[in-house]
């Protein structure tokens, strides 16, 4: 049997972030991740105006901009016949520092991470090293049970273990916890396209009859989301990939002849969920990010959303857990200051696809004609200062979450 004081399970950027400020505000914390390194291919990788100043504020901006990374400021849609570009909303329109989103692969934004809390001595980061269940004591949860990738097991106790696992977190079997699933109309392909000197830059939405693709300038490629019927990617899967790529000109004229989609293998498919838990805790265990709250791709907010709660977790559990008293009062209080955001973005995503993305696969709109445009469109077009609705809600959400001053550095700590 080992002890820490809290047991964060999942590497992601949530369960990173929250191990970092917590052992900068000297709390023991250890960190499991199942898999052995962090490379894995078509995850979020927005990086939102948020976290660009968290990570500002933790004296780690100068270090994130030598990441390989590009930026988008406008989200567009191309409508009518001509394809004419419209910008739906402009992130350079917020005064803030960061008006932007960096788009930064996964993997090196968590070693930058895992580096800088190897720097701290309160920290451990334990790779290749999966929990498998909780252990559960006079009503609590004391920490977990684990499996290394070598097939040793161990059992983890700690005063508090924080889900981080993601929307498949086995933690969320729990009734207490109270599973509310919104229905989605889609689910998701990713793929990358090559991408050359003039070509539209920025996020750019394609939208053709019972087409939806979203496109993502990666400087040298495209990331690729191209939104189906949900269960219907076996079936698209059951053709030639050729096929694929035919439509793919068809929808995207300017691919011209590029080579595009070698093989099905380099297709992955997201099974899009939109969902929350009721109640984010019980005695000794608290859920933040996906595993807490499922986001539908819609924006790329769930990285940054999930930031956000490991940034006020941290706030309210760190001098408890430093001082040895921790209540449920102060993990109750984490949900309550999460609560309002999450609603929020994720009612803005289920009008988007209630309103456009399901109404595209149904062939009910056609930005390429003249066929009437979705609410949303005709509101910003009417009213341009609505531009800066989507990227400030993207950029903030309902609050901006503040990290315990013990993990500031540089000019921030001095600030605060």
């Amino acid at each position: 049997m080992e002890r820490t004081t809290c047991c964060v399970v999942g590497g992601g950027p949530a369960g990173m972030v929250l191990g970092l400020l917590l052992a900068r505000a000297g709390v023991q914390v250890t960190v499991l991740e199942k898999h052995g390194d962090f490379l894995r291919d078509f995850r979020g990788d927005t990086v939102h105006p948020t976290t660009l100043q968290l990570l500002d504020d933790l004296g780690l901006a100068e270090r994130f901009e030598q990441i390989p990374q590009s930026r988008i400021t406008k989200l567009q849609l191309p409508l009518g016949p001509d394809g004419s570009l419209f910008t739906m909303g402009d992130f350079s329109l917020l005064k803030i520092k960061y008006n932007y989103i960096a788009m930064v692969p996964q993997w090196d934004l968590l070693d930058m991470l895992a580096e800088e809390g190897k720097a701290e001595p309160t920290f451990s980061l334990r790779m290749n090293t999966e929990a498998t269940e909780l252990v559960r004591e006079g009503g609590r949860v004391r920490g977990v049970r684990y499996r290394t990738a070598s097939g040793e097991t161990g059992e983890l106790r700690a005063d508090i273990t924080v889900a981080c696992d993601g929307r498949k977190s086995f933690v969320r079997d729990l009734p207490e916890l109270e599973l509310h699933d919104f229905p989605t109309p889609m689910d998701v392909r990713w793929f990358r396209l090559p991408r050359q000197e003039g070509d539209p830059d920025g996020l750019l939405g394609l939208f053709r009859k019972r087409s939806f693709q979203v496109l993502i300038d990666r400087r040298d490629y495209f990331q690729v989301a191209s939104i189906i019927h949900k269960g219907s990617d076996a079936e698209g899967r059951s053709g030639p990939v050729e096929e694929f790529n035919a439509q793919l000109r068809r929808e995207i004229p300017w691919l011209g002849d590029r080579e595009l989609v070698r093989s099905w293998d380099d297709v992955k498919l997201l099974h899009v969920t939109l969902d929350r838990l009721r109640s984010w805790h019980v005695p000794g265990l608290l859920c933040i990010g996906d595993a807490a709250h499922a986001m539908s791709p819609v924006g790329g907010v769930g990285i940054n959303l999930a930031v956000q709660d490991a940034v006020a977790a941290a706030r309210h559990l760190a001098r408890p857990l430093r001082e040895g008293r921790l209540r449920r009062r102060h993990v109750v209080a984490i949900q309550r200051r999460r609560w309002l955001t999450t609603v929020l973005i994720q009612g803005f995503q289920r009008m988007i696809h209630e309103k456009v993305v399901g109404p595209a696969l149904r062939g009910e709109i056609d930005l390429s004609g003249s066929a009437r445009l979705p609410l949303p469109v005709r509101a910003v077009s009417r009213l341009p200062f609505l531009r800066r609705f989507p990227p400030y809600l993207l950029a903030y959400g309902a609050v901006r979450e503040r990290p315990p001053r013990e993990s500031l550095r540089g000019s921030a700590l001095r600030g605060a």
